[in-house]
């Protein structure tokens, strides 16, 4: 029999009871996982800057800062809007549900809890966030420039790249890149238009930036790759990286951000057939065989 191997998660548990916090250390450690302990909001907030756990078990009803409180405030410091929040509460009524999640809380036990159920939503929640976290650190990593919005063009996460180019042409007075472009969403018409590739350029105190849009995470995030919008060393970089002549690396560069022929067709005022042309040119200097890879080795090519 094959035996899954678990991992030994940090836990926080946040709970005013003397009687809760024993029941709950007892569980957690003897499923082998390690327990961290704070009897208010303000010491988890503390402990939670001094070690970060992978999960925090929050009590919702404390007196002085409550637990939903408490969560607003985690979640307000980018380091931990990944750290996954499991509210703990007496109370099952809608409301407090909502109240715990639109708090930032990805799940919720009612008490008295069921230590088998509890143990299994840790591990869950934990190893998703695990996952979610590496793919962000990898993303990082390999210095892509890729941002997420919601339907009102808000930014939901940019890895450290977007956020150094967003706020190099859209500087904030806080020094972060800024939170909300209304326009972006909109214009882009993410919600409700086709499912290709979409670009647009937004032009800020810096250099314009172009955004185009990948894929649409979920019913409200969408993921876009941002660059800056600087033609002419794109087509010199085509140009010397695969010997194209302008026009075709013109024509790459909007294969690249995800025009159909006949839109090229309108933007370079070329025919439909000479379009066709300039590809099979584009194909065969690059050597592959359709338009997918060609836009693939043409935006290496323009991010290094």
């Amino acid at each position: 029999m094959i035996h899954e191997t678990r991992t030994r998660y940090i836990v926080l548990v946040v709970d005013d009871s003397p009687d809760s916090l024993r029941f709950l250390t007892d569980a957690i450690d003897s499923a082998g996982m390690t327990v961290l302990v704070a009897t208010d909001g303000e010491e988890a907030l503390v402990r939670v800057r001094e070690i970060r756990p992978d999960v925090i078990l929050l009590d919702a009803l404390m007196p002085g800062l409550d637990g939903f409180e408490t969560c607003r405030q985690i979640k307000a410091d980018p380091r931990f809007r990944d750290l996954p929040v499991i509210f703990m509460t007496a109370l099952s009524e809608t409301e407090h549900v909502v109240q715990g999640l639109a708090a930032g809380g990805v799940d919720y036990v009612t008490k008295p809890i069921i230590t088998e159920e509890l143990i299994a939503r840790i591990h869950v929640h934990g190893k998703n966030a695990k996952l979610a976290r590496s793919t962000s650190l990898a993303l990082d990593a390999g210095g892509r420039a890729l941002l997420a919005v919601n339907a009102d063009g808000a930014i939901l996460w940019a890895t450290p790249r977007a956020s150094a180019l967003l706020q190099a042409s859209f500087p904030s007075s806080d020094g972060e890149a800024p939170k909300v472009l209304p326009s972006l969403a909109s214009r882009m018409n993410v919600v409700s238009g086709p499912p290709e590739k979409t670009a647009m350029t937004l032009s800020g105190n810096g250099e314009p930036l172009t955004f185009t849009l990948v894929t649409s995470i979920g019913p409200d995030e969408f993921l876009l790759t941002v660059k800056r919008e600087t033609r002419e060393d794109e087509t010199r970089t085509l140009r010397t990286s695969f010997a194209l002549t302008p026009r075709e690396a013109e024509v790459l560069i909007w294969i690249a951000r995800g025009k159909s022929n006949r839109d090229i067709g309108d933007i370079l005022d070329l025919s439909p057939r000479t379009v066709n042309k300039h590809l099979e040119q584009i194909y065969a200097k690059l050597g592959v065989e359709n338009r997918t890879a060609a836009a693939a080795v043409a935006l290496n090519a323009m991010e290094r």
